[in-house]
């Protein structure tokens, strides 16, 4: 909320005099009258709450500095205690360290014998209750003699009893066997090693009791003879120790360094850190850093939550405010409801007066009794030119006299449609607009009704666009019933055929299931009749997702109709808002058809291309297969000569069996492999090793290369990707190729040196991200003319002279049909041809294993012999 500034008390300026009390007072009371009476009440009613608000601050505040005054005082008297306690423990350490010290001296000076030794412990412990025991050890650590306090506990007098008695016990008390451990160990270590007396860490000792021990050095002229060594309760300590005064008032604790509180002043099942929010700690010496004094302070106060006057004030302050805020509230409710009624008012009449829509009031005898500015606006008549006029009214038409009359008729009798009628109205200026008109009867606050309300909207060029849509509705229909495709659209929700068009109604009838057959199982299944419009099929989609998704485009058979569609499908918005799938199904019968005689033309061409290489190569086959029926013959006329002059071995002759079969063998071998290369099979794709393909056409190519005495070296990388390829087509490619290369190269002429054909197979990335298997083929020859190369592809086009032209054409039509691509190019050394390279790629099948990965295959490099 914001308030005005109040106006300025004094004048600006050096010599300005400033108002007295009563013009203060006086400008204070203006500025008051100007503000509004909203602003006058917030003013009264927050000034209360403010002061309550600074009062309770107040008393907190105070409350505050007396607790932390307090806190400060305590943390004081506890530091201060703990002090005191440990001077007192300090002195009483030094003072016995040095009577113990006396001891020592004249023990190690042989001033006093064992007995007189233990009088003097005996005294020691008596007048020192804090000392458990005194003994006398020797060098090797065993005690020689040693005297308990008589001030210890009952209980644990009596479980000593059983203890051996050792030779320094008096009174048959067993002596204190000082338990060795770490801490008395490194003690006396420290003292024999010092010459000092040392104290150790504290410890527990045999009686299950917390002690630290003073380990005083005995010195003689040998060097360390021993030491005294005095057991100190920590329990008697504080006990001894600690003044009542400073007990009473606060705890106090001899803790280790690791906080293990070794003994307190207080019980041992009181838990004084919780208790307490003052501490302080001091190393008692002159025991060392560790054993620690601590002191802490009781909790002597509650704060604030325990004093009765703090919250008697919070509650009286609270309800202060309560009181007040009540009475802002009831002020400020009593003001809405004369600003809501005072807002509703002028709503109502600014609705009236900013409506487009035309509001007219008649009374039951038809006079007109009100007129809103926008019914004035239509008709271009002023309020006092309407309002009290009686039928006809000046906006009727002359035209439309008689049927105005009986629509006005027909309104007091309380008939007219509840969609309204359709009437023509006049302006003022003479022009016509279409109108339509809702009459509803006027009810006033009593009940009765006091006339008719008549709302009135211009709907001229709603009226012509309705028209225009009609129209284009109409031309649209008569484009779509004119289409041979099947156009159709199906509700999602409700599955109900909206919109079917001829071509459709012909092949499918006005039945929903032809939609379903051509949508197939990219559309979810017909909901059944009592389907919910408010579940969806389509997993939580979201209209503008599907209607963006754009169209799918599939090809469908449908048996029945023994006909093949490409069906075109998207999601749209029906004209009432519905989801719904629109199909176009387009007959493509007659494409599939020419599709599949041009598919089984391919295959023929396929088969005719490999029986014409075979038959360009039958010279070649012919003298591959000679070399090894002339052996054969060879071999069986040799055995022949031998065998009838009894002069072979049975050995030989199974040499020259073994000999003779494999040669044999080898010409079964080249007729097996070009049986298979010209069968005719089908076209079959399957997982197959490029290193496979390659070595079935280089075996059938090397019966041409041998006879033309071209050399080839072929290279297949290791660890290739399997392809999903026809190894027969493929395999007809690369011998295509190889072929190729080496009639170019034997019609050039070319010297032995450039007689060569390189076959290399690797893997590649291309750019865009898939990856390939390539295969090229580089030869030395003449290499191809620039014409040449634009038109090696085209049918019946070929460089040779009695060639077809078909060759590379059909190489072409294999790769694309595994999806990949074939091209040539002309090597160049500077701007010579030295050579041209035919290379194609084949796409790797990500989805299939590798062969490849589980062994690990050399790289082929296969070198021809020379020929």
């Amino acid at each position: 909320m914001t308030f005005s500034q109040p106006p300025e008390l004094s004048v600006p300026g050096p010599a300005a005099k400033q108002p007295d009390r009563r013009s203060t007072r006086l400008i204070w009371r203006r500025w008051w009258r100007q503000q509004s009476p909203d602003r006058q009440d917030r003013f009264a009613t927050l000034g209360p709450l403010v002061s309550v608000m600074l009062f309770l601050a107040a008393i907190v505040a105070a409350f505050w500095y007396l607790r932390n005054e307090e806190f400060d005082r305590e943390r004081e008297s506890v530091k201060r205690d703990t002090e005191v306690v440990q001077q007192q423990i300090r002195l009483r350490l030094i003072e016995n360290q040095e009577q113990l010290v006396r001891m020592a001296r004249e023990v190690a000076t042989r001033a006093i014998d064992q007995g007189q030794f233990l009088d003097q412990a005996n005294t020691f412990v008596q007048t020192h209750p804090e000392v458990i025991s005194l003994s006398w050890s020797q060098a090797d650590r065993s005690i020689k003699a040693s005297q308990l306090s008589p001030n210890l506990p009952m209980d644990t007098l009596r479980g000593l009893d059983d203890l051996p008695l050792t030779p320094g016990s008096t009174n048959n008390t067993p002596a204190l066997q000082p338990l060795i451990s770490k801490q008395a160990e490194s003690a006396f270590t420290a003292a024999k090693e010092l010459r000092q007396p040392a104290y150790s860490l504290p410890l527990t000792n045999s009686m299950d009791t917390q002690v630290i021990q003073i380990h005083v050095p005995l010195i003689d002229r040998r060097g360390f003879s021993g030491a005294l060594i005095a057991e100190y309760s920590v329990e008697a300590l504080l006990r001894y120790l600690v003044p009542r005064e400073v007990a009473s008032r606060h705890a106090m604790s001899l803790v280790e360094y690791n906080g293990h509180v070794l003994a307190s002043t207080v019980a041992a099942g009181f838990d004084t850190a919780s208790q307490s929010s003052v501490m302080h700690e001091v190393v008692v010496t002159p025991v060392g850093s560790g054993l620690i004094l601590r002191g802490q302070g009781y909790r002597t106060s509650f704060g604030l939550i325990g004093n009765t006057l703090f919250w008697m004030v919070v509650a009286l302050s609270a309800l202060t405010v309560w009181m007040l805020l009540g009475n802002w509230r009831h002020m400020r409710r009593r003001m809405d409801i004369q600003q809501t009624l005072q807002r509703e008012t002028n709503f109502r009449r600014a609705m009236e007066n900013s409506m487009l829509t035309g509001m007219r009031v008649i009374d039951n005898e038809g006079r007109i009794t009100y007129v809103n500015p926008a019914f004035c606006a239509m008709t271009g008549f002023s309020e006092n030119e309407l309002v009290g006029r009686l039928p006809p009214y000046p906006y009727w038409t002359l035209d439309r006299m008689e049927e105005n009359n009986r629509l006005f008729q027909q309104e007091l009798q309380g008939r007219s449609p509840a969609g309204g009628v359709e009437v023509r109205i006049m302006r003022k200026d003479g022009s016509h607009f279409d109108a339509r008109m809702y009459v509803s009867p006027l009810i006033d606050a009593q009940g009765q009704q006091a006339g008719w309300m008549s709302s009135v909207t211009n709907i001229t060029e709603a009226k012509r666009v309705r028209d225009q849509l009609s129209a284009a509705h109409e031309r649209f229909t008569t484009v779509l019933e004119g289409l041979d495709a099947a156009v159709s659209v199906l509700s999602v929700h409700r599955g109900e055929l909206l919109f079917a068009n001829r071509s459709y109604r012909l092949w499918f009838g006005t039945d929903a299931k032809g939609h379903a057959l051509l949508a197939g199982d990219g559309f979810p299944p017909l909901p059944p009749p009592d389907h919910d419009d408010a579940v969806d099929n389509l997993g939580g989609l979201t209209t503008q997702l599907l209607t963006d998704a754009g169209s799918d485009s599939r090809e469908v058979h449908l048996e029945p109709l023994h006909k093949w569609f490409d069906v075109r499908a998207r999601y749209i918005q029906w004209t009432d808002g519905r989801l719904a799938q629109m199909l176009i199904a387009t007959d493509i019968t007659a494409r599939r058809q020419a599709e599949e005689q041009a598919a089984q033309q391919a295959e023929k061409a396929q088969v005719t291309s490999r029986l014409i290489t075979m038959g360009e190569m039958a010279s070649s086959v012919a003298h591959e297969l000679n070399q090894p029926l002339t052996a054969i013959t060879n071999y069986c006329n040799g055995m022949v000569s031998r065998v009838k002059n009894k002069n072979i071995a049975d050995e030989d002759l199974i040499a020259a069996l073994e000999k003779t079969a494999r040669q044999a063998q080898r010409a079964g071998q080249i007729i097996h492999r070009i049986r298979s290369f010209v069968k005719r099979s089908e076209p079959q794709r399957q997982p197959s090793r490029a290193r496979d393909i390659v070595e079935d056409a280089v075996d059938l190519a090397g019966i041409e290369l041998r006879r033309r005495k071209v050399l080839i070296h072929t290279y297949v990388a290791p660890r290739l990707p399997t392809l999903l390829i026809d190894p027969i087509l493929i395999e007809q490619v690369v011998l295509n190729l190889l072929k190729n290369a080496a009639e170019a190269i034997d019609n050039a002429g070319l010297p032995t040196s450039r007689r060569r054909i390189e076959l290399r197979v690797v893997a590649k990335q291309p750019a865009e991200g898939e990856s390939v298997v390539e295969f090229s083929v580089t030869d030395g020859g003449p290499g191809l003319k620039p014409e040449v190369i634009d038109r090696v592809y085209e049918s019946f086009f070929s460089t040779k002279p009695d060639g077809m032209g078909i060759g590379l054409n059909l190489c072409r039509s294999i790769i694309e049909s595994h999806h990949g691509r074939i091209q040539a190019e002309n090597l160049y050394n500077g701007s010579e041809v030295v050579g041209c390279r035919f290379s194609f790629t084949l796409p790797v099948d990500v989805e299939l294993p590798n062969f490849s990965d589980t062994q690990s295959d050399p790289p082929l490099d296969l070198i021809a012999k020379n020929p």
